[in-house]
């Protein structure tokens, strides 16, 4: 395999702006490695590729540099656009030296439910399509909520929850009596004179409105004129929180990944893993397990197939983990297996015929027999077993899958853990990892094969995200407790059928009156997004 040439990346430092914005570290087969930001971008990549800095990294790091075999650059207006266009990038790429927003948390918005009767402010992470108005995302968090704060009481916006607060949710609330709300429930204004209120608070959001600020400042400087410098410094602290809120930023599209090189021999790699795991036969067939856990609800797992060393994307799967809620690796690994091998096996044995149950064959045998009589042409009707089974972790995880195969009678297929940090390779019955040369297409393989099983969890992630953005609707609705909106999705599956629904539909939902079932209709159509 002929390797690409590598740049002369202390020359391509000449070409560097003293410029903000975000760069994106590549490696010799083109997969972005690391994304970082920096506020002048020849500086901060001085460091990296200047022999006498780079020798004063840590031990991280110095790997990281002598991984680099390229890096690309955008450039971008002010911090506040790099930080967004960094995390962006790190949710795309999920590189293996970032550790900071490769979770799904997500910068902060600000939604407005224009279809409420007197609409407030309030902060969320997740966009949603129910018609609202929404401002962001926002790059500083603790300065949004001071202009949050500041905005509502300068424009007397409420903060109560109600949806359409009355006399009696007046009376628990003390807003209106320290001069904070201008308490629109008991007419105090009229709805006209609340929204207008509303839409200056808005154009200060989008940055139309000029005048506040300037006055701010000069508020400021009459404080600090009678000396009152306290009340001046509080101004002051304000005044940067609003600036750094306001400060105007782009929204940065995601770009496709960049596709593997071409000068990869996927054949030679395989050659080359047998040699390398001492392998009886080539591993023609992998499949690869990766466990994925969504905060402390969610634990998928994803499995992808390789055949002749390039993905075999007919047969990947994935897995919604039921013995474990949390984030317990070692039993979604325990259970992904089981749930997938079982499966061949019963699936083998059909294939084989009714006798299978009697015989006395172990069932490798018995499978590894089906594959050599079953015709090339029709094996897309039965599941073979793969040459080679990889699961993603150490010792932990490996020994949970073998555990798994040997109940099932397939402790003779070969498995091999691979771990992250080094790309350490566990294997049965050795206590010693193998570690082979990251310029080996051995491990290149296998890493191309592990970051798929990676890209393929991520991706029914984002899509149990996007069920769980929908679902929660549900939670701003009155009167519908955990309870039972788990009712109401278990009978119409999605909100969406759940819209369509009339009231005398969702009260045969149990727990759901026929009073309820119409303020849940009400609030559902409201919400139609628009």
């Amino acid at each position: 395999m002929i390797p690409r040439e590598k740049p002369d990346l202390r020359a391509r430092l000449h070409d560097v702006p003293h410029q903000p914005g975000v760069y994106v570290m590549r490696d010799r087969l083109n997969r972005v490695i690391y994304v970082g930001k920096a506020r002048d971008l020849r500086k901060r990549l001085a460091n990296y590729f200047t022999p006498a800095r780079s020798k004063l990294a840590d031990r991280k790091t110095r790997a990281l540099i002598d991984s680099i075999w390229d890096f690309d650059l955008h450039l971008v207006r002010n911090e506040p656009e790099s930080l967004l266009l960094e995390g962006k990038l790190i949710k795309e790429f999920r590189p293996r030296y970032n550790v900071s927003f490769r979770d799904d948390k997500r910068f902060l918005l600000i939604r407005l439910p224009l279809n409420d009767p007197f609409p407030r402010f309030s902060l969320t992470r997740l966009k949603k399509d129910d018609g609202a108005r929404y401002f962001g995302p926002f790059a500083h968090s603790g300065a949004l909520r001071t202009t949050m704060n500041w905005l509502t009481k300068r424009f007397g916006l409420r903060v109560c929850r109600p949806i359409n607060p009355g006399e009696i949710d007046y009376k628990h609330c003390s807003n209106d009596v320290i001069k904070n709300c201008s308490a629109p429930c008991i007419g105090r204004i009229s709805r006209d004179d609340y929204l207008r209120r509303l839409d200056e608070a808005c154009d200060f959001l989008s940055g139309k409105s000029k005048d506040l600020l300037p006055a701010l400042e000069q508020e400021m400087q009459t404080y600090a004129a009678k000396l009152d410098f306290e009340r001046a410094a509080e101004l002051r602290d304000m005044i940067t929180d609003l600036k750094k809120t306001l400060e105007p930023t782009r929204s940065f599209e995601r770009g496709a990944r960049a596709k593997v090189a071409s000068t990869i021999d996927p054949m030679a790699d395989v050659r080359e893993l047998q040699e390398e795991l001492h392998l009886d036969r080539p591993p023609l067939v992998m499949e690869c397990f990766d466990i994925a856990n969504i905060g402390a609800t969610h634990c998928v797992a994803s499995m992808v197939r390789f055949k002749n060393g390039v993905p075999d994307n007919a047969n990947y799967r994935r897995y919604r983990i039921r013995a474990t809620s949390g984030q317990n690796d070692f039993i979604a690994m325990a259970e992904v297996i089981r749930r997938r091998f079982s499966r061949i096996l019963i699936e083998g044995k059909k294939a084989l015929g009714e006798d299978a149950e009697f015989s006395q064959e172990p069932p490798l045998e018995a499978l590894r027999r089906l594959e050599n009589q079953i015709p090339k042409t029709q094996t897309s009707k039965f599941v073979t077993l793969p040459d080679l089974i990889i699961v993603d972790g150490g010792k932990g995880q490996l020994s949970m899958a073998m555990t798994e195969l040997q109940r099932l009678g397939l402790s003779g297929v070969p498995i091999i853990g691979l771990a992250k940090e080094r790309e350490e390779i566990y294997r049965p019955e050795e206590s010693e990892p193998l570690l082979i040369s990251h310029d080996r297409g051995a491990l290149k393989l296998l890493q191309r094969i592990r970051d798929e099983a990676h890209r393929w969890a991520n991706g029914y992630h984002q899509l149990l995200l996007s069920r769980r953005m929908d679902e929660s609707l549900l939670d701003d609705c009155p009167g519908v407790s955990q309870a039972r909106k788990a009712a109401l999705l278990k009978t119409f599956g999605s909100t969406a059928r759940l819209r369509a629904a009339t009231p005398e539909q969702l009260a045969t939902t149990p727990g759901i009156s026929k009073t309820l079932a119409a303020t849940i209709h009400d609030f559902l159509q409201s919400r139609k997004p628009t």
